[in-house]
């Protein structure tokens, strides 16, 4: 047992968690927050760098502090919303949604602008989807390498990439920052807060967890303490990145606008700013890029997903539900991605604040004394608004959810739950205090100590 490790192996831990956060989602929204915002760039960026990466940190040590996993904090609710919000996590954050959105962004970006000239897309889109989810699978069968695999061999192949797009962005601009659009004329701050969400890293975090622990024990640490440390320490080396790559793709977005005009998403927007850059070579280096970056993120995904499922119903072994999720992950991709990018509004506006909801109550724990009502209570106030937001995304009555409920400041920004969040905690409180029910204090080691 060894609770220290040197610190080059802490910087390829950190790295490994970067490679895992810095997916297709990381490089595609905030190219868009760049070009819509315009001169209000950074207003919006400090709104999406709070979810965007902020809230990331605060995820990896709320799960720490939480009990490890995302199912033990989320029982700090209830066992039942513990089970609901696990397994719509770990779907969501992997065959439902990132797998296959993953897949079809790098085709998009990387295959698409060589064969687009060509008939039968779709079968491009199916042969590469087979090749790049069966290379996940191959390289999700032994999650204890994931630290040679992906923190030292591909992370800084593709960092090494993205340098070179963002330092000749800055060296040769593409053209002067333009006026903000839309939603980033006024409301830039929430509007940056929410597109942060996209990025669906806070969610990841929690999905992570697992697979960063089992990563740690193969290096022979296993004092909960040590492990809790290191935690912070590489999630302090991934968010360092995450902030300096987010900022980068916003300036390229916002610079690109002169060059290249206004894009539908934030793959042409990269897509077609590297060629700007770079000419034809400018393609094949965002391609190896998105390309890189997409395997990393489905195979930690595709690994996660597949081992929490082996945990609750371990008579299907791990290597099978590798097989069964990679199915329906390829199946799912080749709806398209627009298909694909249309259910994930909803589903985010309401997976996002829960888990926000979540690292906020976990951090002022003892300042409640850790009552169980008074996560409940947050929960159903933050999560009564998130459905409405999702119903709304969804198209679903968006006209008469807005005149019934229209009256929640920030509802109309898509941040009414925060509001709602507050009134639940504080009935909670009030129902705790007069039930007289039992304190459960978390103490600096993690663990939870309870009190009559």
């Amino acid at each position: 047992m060894k609770n220290n490790i040197p610190f080059s192996q802490v910087l390829a831990i950190g790295l490994m968690l970067f490679a895992m956060f810095l997916g297709a989602g990381n490089v595609i929204f905030a190219p868009m927050v760049g070009q819509q915002a315009g001169s209000n760039i950074w207003v919006a960026m400090s709104g999406f760098l709070i979810t965007g990466v902020g809230l990331v940190l605060l995820a990896i040590v709320a799960l720490t502090r939480g009990g490890g996993t995302v199912e033990k904090l989320a029982q700090r609710v209830h066992p039942l919303f513990a089970i609901i919000f696990s397994v719509l996590l770990f779907l969501t954050l992997g065959p439902i949604y990132v797998i296959p959105r993953t897949t079809s962004v790098v085709y998009e970006i990387a295959i698409n602008p060589l064969v687009q000239a060509k008939s039968n897309t779709s079968l491009y889109l199916l042969i590469f989807s087979l090749l790049f989810i069966g290379l996940t699978v191959l390289l999700s069968w032994n999650t204890t390498k994931f630290v040679d695999r992906l923190g030292k061999m591909i992370t800084p192949i593709f960092v090494i990439l993205l340098i070179t797009l963002i330092v000749k962005s800055f060296i040769t601009p593409m053209g002067m920052i333009g006026q903000p659009q839309d939603d980033y004329v006024t409301g830039t701050f929430l509007t940056g807060f929410t597109q942060g969400y996209y990025t669906m890293d806070v969610l990841a975090a929690f999905v992570f967890g697992g697979i960063f622990i089992k990563s740690i024990s193969s290096l022979g640490i296993t004092s909960e303490k040590a492990v809790s440390a290191l935690f912070i320490k590489a999630g302090i080396i991934t968010m360092i990145g995450l902030v300096a790559l987010q900022l980068s793709m916003a300036w390229i977005g916002a610079s690109s606008v002169e060059a290249i005009g206004f894009k539908n998403n934030g793959g042409e927007v990269l897509a077609q700013s590297a060629i700007a850059l770079f000419g034809k070579s400018g393609i094949y280096i965002i391609g190896t890029v998105i390309f890189l970056t997409g395997i990393t993120t489905n195979v930690a995904c595709l690994a996660a997903v597949s081992e929490y499922f082996e945990k609750i119903i371990p008579s299907v072994s791990y290597k099978k539900w590798l097989i069964v999720f990679s199915i329906v992950g390829l199946v799912i991709t080749n709806f398209g991605l627009n298909t694909i990018l249309t259910l994930a509004s909803p589903i985010l506006l309401l997976l996002y604040p829960l888990a926000i909801a979540l690292i906020a109550l976990v951090f002022t724990n003892n300042l409640f004394n850790g009552h169980r009502s008074v996560y409940v209570g947050t929960v159903i106030g933050t999560g009564l608004v998130a459905v409405l937001d999702a119903l709304k995304d969804a198209n679903i009555a968006p006209e008469a959810i807005n005149h019934f409920f229209g009256f929640i400041p920030l509802f109309e920004n898509g941040a009414g739950w925060i509001i709602t969040g507050l009134i639940g905690f504080f009935i909670g409180l009030v129902a705790a205090k007069s039930r007289k029910e039992p304190a459960a204090i978390i103490n600096m080691s993690g663990q939870e100590i309870r009190k009559v």
